[in-house]
């Protein structure tokens, strides 16, 4: 796929950087030749080859999914300008 100078500044612009006109003569080709090197990609058959997350098969470390209050509530309302029984105390907004 061949870039021409009106997508480079397009492409500029979109990105918010400042080109100039040599700069974007050289910026066609590479980003030219970026394009040319994903298209091989798409070559490549990957049909029976399965999706990965890494080269290394790993199992993910769990944990008990258990629902608890942290353990430190008094340590979050401690700041707080007004709290009872570990909550927030804030003033009514909706009447």
């Amino acid at each position: 796929m061949q870039i021409n100078e009106a997508t480079v500044k397009k492409i500029a612009k979109l990105a918010r950087i400042k080109v100039t006109d040599q700069e974007t003569k050289s910026l066609e080709g590479e980003l030219s030749s970026i394009l040319s090197w994903v298209e091989q990609l798409n070559e490549v058959d990957t049909d029976d080859v399965e999706p990965l997350t890494s080269v290394v098969e790993t199992t993910m470390k769990k944990r008990e999914d258990v629902v608890t209050d942290g353990g430190y509530a008094q340590r979050v309302t401690k700041n707080a300008p007004l709290s009872e029984d570990n909550f927030f105390v804030v003033p009514k907004v909706v009447e």
